[in-house]
């Protein structure tokens, strides 16, 4: 399901009040856009100077002006939708190309459908993604080894997320009720439930100003997106084999909040989804309607492991690890 060799890019950055950001990234990435590509910039009503900070770096940006902050979603959407490149190249504004990152992300080295840079921080000490990781229970985070070539990965992150606008417009774009958190392992997982590959190519390199705190707010958002994702992604079989897992992971998610703080934004995030249920379970039969992949072959990209350095010790205790795996052989075993 690949699409014709794309040529021309265009680049489209969502900010909000990202003066500082897009200050740092821009030279770096204008310097190395041909004369063919485009930077499509979505400004969600920034209040801090970043259209005037794009006007003198990058004159020749086609700029979306929004009344309000619409979310990353919607923001990329709309990029999209102004575009005219025939491969589309979402960027977080904080995200500073390396040298070589255009030509790299043009032309990746395996057909996939759609693709991710690698994502650095820390000026490139550090591996901030090289593709994200999804837990069967529908927890994302961030892989961090560094790959040693191009390689097929669960979710693509959205910080720095190509795919040709043949395969875009298929897809539908970004789920835009996700605001921001989750859109991408959305728009992977449909793309995996429609047969599509998904990878990284490391010879893209950007390097990004991430901070992964942000607030008790944030956890409301992670929460209900990640209800959404499963309820929108997760084929019939699937979803039956893991509600005792998921019934489970939201009592244990109750005490890990009630722990750090931010119980009020967990509730919330439930409110949230049993709120948006009729709306997700109409989607849900839209998006499994393009399904061309046994449930089987969808679960091969999920783990019963929680290593991420974000989810903490008790990720690591060994009798919980062993459950889980277990568990997941059971559940594998019967998909097939």
């Amino acid at each position: 399901m690949n699409a014709p060799a794309p040529t021309r890019l265009s680049v489209v950055i969502v900010t909000y009040n990202s003066r500082a950001a897009v200050t740092a990234a821009l030279p770096a990435l204008v310097a190395q856009l041909g004369d063919d590509d485009e930077l499509v910039v979505v400004d969600n009503a920034s209040t801090d100077g970043t259209l005037a900070a794009i006007g003198e770096l990058a004159p020749g940006a086609v700029v979306v002006r929004n009344d309000g902050n619409a979310g990353f979603a919607a923001g990329a959407n709309a990029g999209a939708r102004a575009a005219s490149g025939d491969l589309l190249v979402f960027l977080n504004p904080d995200a500073t190309p390396a040298r070589g990152f255009v030509d790299a992300i043009r032309t990746p080295r395996e057909p996939w459908s759609a693709w991710q840079g690698l994502v650095t921080a820390d000026g490139g000490g550090a591996v901030n993604t090289s593709g994200g990781v999804v837990h069967f229970t529908g927890i994302a985070w961030a892989g961090q080894a560094a790959p040693a070539g191009p390689r097929d990965v669960a979710f693509l992150s959205g910080a720095c997320l190509a795919i040709p606008r043949a395969h875009w417009e298929r897809i539908g774009g970004f789920g835009e009720a996700f605001f921001m958190y989750h859109e991408d392992v959305d728009l992977s997982l449909r793309l995996r439930l429609a047969g599509d590959r998904l990878g990284v190519e490391p010879a893209a390199v950007v390097d990004h100003d991430y901070e992964f705190a942000k607030g008790p707010a944030k956890w409301r958002r992670l929460e209900a997106n990640r209800w959404a994702t499963i309820v929108r992604c997760y084929p019939g079989s699937l979803l039956l084999l893991l509600a005792p897992a998921l019934a489970a992971t939201e009592a244990a998610l109750l005490v890990v909040a009630a722990a750090g703080g931010w119980l009020p934004q967990k509730l919330l995030a439930t409110y949230d989804t049993l709120r948006a249920l009729p709306r997700l379970l109409r989607e849900r039969r839209a998006v499994q309607a393009t399904r061309t992949i046994p449930a089987a072959a969808f679960a091969r990209w999920l783990t019963p492991e929680l290593d991420s350095p974000f989810l903490g010790r008790a990720g690591r205790l060994a009798p919980l690890r062993w459950a889980l795996r277990a568990y997941w052989r059971v559940v594998t075993a019967v998909l097939r």
